[in-house]
């Protein structure tokens, strides 16, 4: 079975730092885009980054530009999201995701594949 488990979420103040890793199983994300997406409550799954594989790229949703990094550690079969500079606004479960190579950031129907999610909290 293929699965996606993310953790690495907690509580942490304004302008501090944390880095979420997702850890793939029974799959191999080479050759999957991968994504990361957050939901806050009342708000739609929005996402937040990107590694695709049609062209070996990378990309952000503006708000989080120039904070945010996605990296991929294929021996290990794991993606993560460095997260700098963190706002109250960046506060959401966050999810990790897998699909084809055609998968983009804005199109989460795109992603056939999702972890449970992890909370980040951010306090002002």
């Amino acid at each position: 079975q293929m699965h996606l488990v993310e953790s690495g979420g907690g509580l942490v103040q304004s302008g501090g730092s944390l880095r979420l890793s997702c850890s793939a199983s029974g799959f191999n994300l080479d050759y999957y885009s991968v994504g990361w997406f957050r939901q806050a409550p009342g708000r739609e799954r929005e996402g937040v980054s990107c590694l695709t594989i049609s062209n070996n790229g990378t990309r952000y949703a503006d708000s989080v530009k120039g904070r945010f990094t996605i990296s991929k550690d294929s021996v290990e079969n794991m993606v993560y999201l460095q997260m700098n500079n963190l706002k109250p606004e960046d506060t959401a479960q966050y999810y990790c995701a897998a699909g084809g190579a055609l998968a983009i950031l804005t199109d989460k129907a795109m992603y056939n594949y999702w972890g449970q999610g992890t909370q980040v909290t951010v306090s002002s």
